[in-house]
């Protein structure tokens, strides 16, 4: 069934949610803190949406409390065994949780340590056994967290409760032009929802859809009554209005009686037509010039170890130690094919606070790889270790000193060693990374012109400063600490300092053809800031957008990846 603009109506109510919008934290750990006899009064409030460094707990990595109590009506509790039961939503927790309903275990997500595993990108859902429900009165939802770095906590919603079978079996699915859920020029300018009712009964609510856009701009606001039998499918229309150029949302809440639930689909319109002009400084192509100066100054010392319990018949695995800017010593893992000859090479770069391990050097028998830890990171700390929190605030106030200016000549020291090797055919070398390493990588290939034969960057970070304050909460709330509650400096300066590392500004050198991978729900490096700096790259660049993933593409990533870089090499795979 498709329903028509006329069937819908402005409306600006939400359905109720049990679950209340300010919750309890304390930082530490203390098992009593599960229990529903426990007094949390003197807990801070806090907001489940949006990570605990946002909400006066800053720089805090390590474990905490949050605790909220409910009050489940006992007219639901008919409706709840028709559905299969309750099931509580948290949205995503940064890293690992543990969820108590009334002092009673009923789910975990992740690993604590010594086991450390995170899961800060996987939304949480748990099942609440019917028997454990103090009907019409207080139940205490107590959730336990430990967070190793980075925003800490619940955060991104929905934090409901719902029926269980309506979670599971009635799925929202959006539908666009194109399967990356990116409208372009010449296309209808509507989204269709499919509405899929999997269960055993009759499905009655109101479908509400409100349009916002990346900056949190409310677009529109649409609503309609639907009915769905028992294993039949509906589709809805949703005309869109006119739209500028950039990211928005698609909110879908799916109300019944007490109860609702949300769905969010992002989408993008034209971003190759997004605007977002330069920020250079007067000196800054002075700058970099004399940051690459300064660096051939610095004798490099390359020294090159052979490990022999990482090599294998068909490759030898290296570790590079060699001097950066500054004299910093920085390491790399290095992977050459075992048989003579000359190979192209294909140097990747990390994320913020990873640590490069051998494997990643390795791209198979008729490559070099080689894998860099910048100084501060991994391998390379011995006599530059900023820390997390802290590193993107290192030396903020002098642009020359600052800690990126010191990382993007750490990149192009790496290149630097690739065009001293003899079996390195200097004619094909690719650089490629996400997240910060998409930042290093605009970075490493603007700033060493025609070396660099092709480069691939996903989910890019450090670019277009002050819209991404306005869009993402982490890093954002790092400097608004540093500068409103610490004062240490003001925003001019950190904008000032920030432009010229920002890699919009970088991007007009590149000279090799680039392939960006960018995931629509990604809340760390938002789809806006990595085509801001995209549209600004002159030369040969294709995209690829994810509409289902965040900050972490897909593995299939991988596919196209590599087949850009051997298409620019000129061989098969």
């Amino acid at each position: 069934m498709i329903f028509a603009l006329s069937c819908f109506v402005l409306i600006s109510t939400h359905a109720q949610n049990l679950i209340p919008q300010n919750w309890k934290i304390k930082t530490g750990n203390d098992p009593q803190w599960s229990s529903p006899q426990f007094d949390d009064s003197g807990w801070l409030s806090i907001s489940p949406l949006q990570n605990w460094e946002s909400q006066g707990i800053p720089d805090y990595d390590g474990y905490a409390w949050y605790r909220a109590s409910v009050v489940i009506p006992s007219s639901l509790k008919s409706k709840a065994v028709y559905y299969s039961g309750l099931l509580l939503q948290l949205g995503k927790i940064d890293d690992v949780d543990s969820t108590f309903l009334n002092g009673v275990f009923i789910g975990k997500t992740g690993g604590f340590p010594p086991n450390f595993e995170t899961k800060f990108y996987a939304p949480r859902e748990y099942l609440i056994p019917l028997d454990l429900i103090l009907w019409d009165q207080p139940n205490t939802i107590a959730v336990k967290v430990f967070d190793v770095i980075g925003g800490g906590g619940l955060y991104g919603g929905p934090v409901e409760i719902f029926y269980n079978d309506l979670i599971k079996n009635l799925t929202i699915e959006a539908d666009f032009p194109h399967e990356d859920f990116i409208i372009r020029d010449q296309d209808p300018k509507e989204a269709k929802l499919k509405i899929t009712n999997s269960t055993a009964n009759t499905v009655s609510g109101n479908i509400l859809v409100d349009i916002i856009s990346d900056f949190g701009k409310d677009i529109s606001t649409i609503s309609k009554d639907i009915t769905i039998s028992a294993g039949k499918t509906i589709q809805l229309q949703i005309p869109l209005p006119s739209l500028e150029p950039g990211f928005y949302s698609l909110r879908i809440c799916f109300r019944k009686e007490e109860f609702s639930r949300k769905v969010i689909v992002n989408f993008g319109v034209e971003p190759e037509k997004i605007k977002s002009p330069l920020t250079r400084q007067p000196d800054f192509d002075a700058y970099w010039a004399r940051a690459k100066k300064e660096l051939a100054a610095v004798d490099p010392q390359y020294k090159i170890r052979l490990i022999d319990s990482l090599c294998t018949v068909t490759r030898n695995v290296y570790q590079v130690e060699m001097r950066s800017l500054g004299n910093i010593l920085i390491r790399a893992w290095y992977s050459v094919p075992v048989k003579p000859g000359k190979y192209p090479a294909i140097l990747a770069l990390q994320g913020y606070s990873g640590s490069m391990q051998p494997f990643y050097a390795n791209y198979g028998d008729t490559l070099i790889g080689m894998a860099l830890d910048i100084r501060g990171h991994g391998n390379s700390k011995d006599n530059f270790n900023p820390g997390f929190p802290g590193y993107l605030l290192y030396q903020i106030g002098d642009k020359e000193q600052y800690v990126y200016r010191g990382a993007y000549m750490d990149c192009t020291r790496a290149v630097d060693f690739l065009f001293s090797r003899t079996e390195v055919d200097t004619t094909k070398v690719a650089v490629e990374g996400g997240s910060q390493g998409g930042a290093l990588t605009y970075a490493t290939a603007a700033l060493n012109g025609s070396r660099i034969t092709v480069c691939v960057a996903q989910v890019p970070f450090l670019s277009d400063f002050e819209d991404y304050f306005r869009i993402a909460i982490w890093p954002d709330n790092e400097f608004k600490t540093f500068v409103e509650v610490q004062k240490k400096i003001g925003w001019a300066k950190i904008y000032e300092t920030l432009s010229y590392i920002d890699i919009k500004n970088l991007a007009p050198m590149i000279k090799a053809p680039l392939l960006m991978g960018v995931g629509l729900k990604d809340e760390v490096c938002p789809p806006h800031i990595n085509f801001a700096a995209y549209n600004q790259v002159p030369g040969e660049k294709r995209y690829i957008a994810y509409p289902n993933n965040g900050h972490g593409l897909p593995d299939e990533m991988r596919g196209p990846k590599m087949d850009f870089i051997l298409e620019k090499f000129k061989m098969k795979r």
